[in-house]
């Protein structure tokens, strides 16, 4: 496979992180789209929003690729989305909201190839230790949550936050391995050698 066959629909310096350790080649295109679904459970509104990625990535100046790969990462709380924090006070908020609690974060992957669209989801169950005012204070004012669903990246300051999880921890930083591989395996794309 040519390095320019698979276009990543992310910015995220996180995502391209994690596939480039599938020891596939691709190169990043991102779509400006307003990220709204019809849907109202947080599953099919990370998978809606990922198919949305992929087919508008597709459909950019150079998104002419043969493959087109777009993620969604959630964070959900009783049923409300806790999305990106605005500022250093709404992360602070949401760090409140989730201590001491159990979170789900649902990631949507999808997968564009030849104008086939295939997508799947990953739930990974998050519980935060109970945090002090200190803690909280602490980890808004790093500025590590702040562009990150939920407020919090568990690859960085924020695994401190953490007391367990159950499910794959690589969903949590927002690019499930274990579906993505699958996902392009599924088209015959070789996932560290083997297809």
């Amino acid at each position: 496979m040519q390095p320019a066959s698979l276009i990543l629909a992310s910015g995220s310096p996180r995502r391209r992180e994690l596939l480039t350790h599938l020891g596939v080649p691709f190169r990043v295109l991102v779509s400006d789209i307003e990220e709204r679904s019809a849907h109202s459970d947080p599953a099919l509104v990370a998978r809606d929003l990922a198919e949305q990625k992929a087919r508008a990535t597709a459909a950019l100046p150079g998104g002419d690729a043969p493959l087109v790969l777009a993620a969604d990462t959630l964070v959900a709380l009783d049923g409300a989305l806790l999305g990106k924090p605005v500022d250093a006070a709404q992360n602070a908020a949401f760090l409140r909201t989730l201590s001491g609690r159990t979170h789900t974060v649902f990631s949507g992957v999808a997968l564009l190839h030849a104008g086939e669209l295939s997508s799947g989801v990953t739930a990974t169950h998050v519980t935060f230790r109970a945090l002090t005012e200190s803690e909280v204070a602490y980890y808004a004012a790093s500025g590590e949550g702040l562009d990150k669903a939920g407020g919090y990246g568990i690859q960085g300051l924020g695994t401190a936050l953490v007391e367990r999880i159950e499910g794959e921890y690589s969903n949590v930083v927002g690019f499930p391995l274990t579906l993505v591989a699958a996902l392009l395996r599924s088209v015959g794309v070789p996932v560290w050698g083997r297809a």
